[in-house]
């Protein structure tokens, strides 16, 4: 069970020199993040300031306001409002500057390869009751609340005794054992989705949930 804490990640000024942004996820991750070398990349930025968005030849964007109320997002001279979740799909070659009427911003940003790579992000609220699975291909991030995640039972094990769910202390253990206590995340951590007793997350709050698909190609 992966889990990348937020509070580990490195900022780094954008392109332009707008704003810092933090890289969550990168394909392949040998790419640099400043040369735009990767397929997709997923990445929370924070806006302080009015100004242009860097651009994305090529690129594909989906862009989600998780912290503050409104993004004012100008694309190709047209204005469009983003209120707090609630993602935007735009082409990363049009030309876009931001204006923030109600103060500073923290957005989340999906970046895919146009052609090759279709990023998705959905809010969910999470339940204390149902857990969330994260699967394979897919990054869970916690926006808002309080929530722990815990390794998904083993689909070729029998089924054993349900264990009592108590919150964890807070351990540093991000591998979990099987019969692992669950490992309690902070703001804006993300769980890494697998088809191997996917993650599941359970609390009170909002999760954003990023699918990165690859798109098939039809053959003549």
């Amino acid at each position: 069970m992966e889990i990348i804490r937020f509070a580990e990640l490195k900022p780094e000024p954008w392109r332009n020199g707008g704003g810092v942004t933090r890289e969550l996820a990168s394909h392949p991750k040998a790419a640099s993040a400043q040369d735009g070398a990767w397929d997709w990349r997923v990445s929370i930025a924070d806006v302080g300031s009015a100004g242009d968005f860097s651009t994305f030849p090529g690129m594909e964007r989906v862009i989600t306001v998780i912290d503050g109320e409104l993004l004012l997002l100008t694309v190709d001279g047209e204005e469009h409002p983003l209120e707090k979740y609630r993602p935007f799909r735009f082409s990363g070659e049009a030309a876009s500057a931001s204006a923030l009427p109600t103060g500073d911003i923290r957005d989340l940003n999906v970046i895919a390869r146009a052609g090759e790579f279709k990023g998705y992000t959905s809010i969910i609220e999470l339940s204390k009751k149902r857990a969330h699975p994260v699967f394979e291909g897919q990054l869970a991030v916690l926006l808002a609340g309080k929530a722990s995640v815990s390794p998904g039972a083993d689909p070729t094990e029998t089924e054993e005794p349900a264990e009592t769910e108590e919150p964890s202390d807070g351990s540093d253990g991000e591998t979990a054992a099987p019969t692992a206590e669950p490992v309690e995340l902070a703001r804006y951590d993300a769980v890494v989705g697998s088809d191997t007793r996917s993650p599941e997350i359970l609390g009170r709050g909002f999760i954003a949930v990023i699918s990165i698909d690859r798109v098939e190609h039809a053959h003549s």
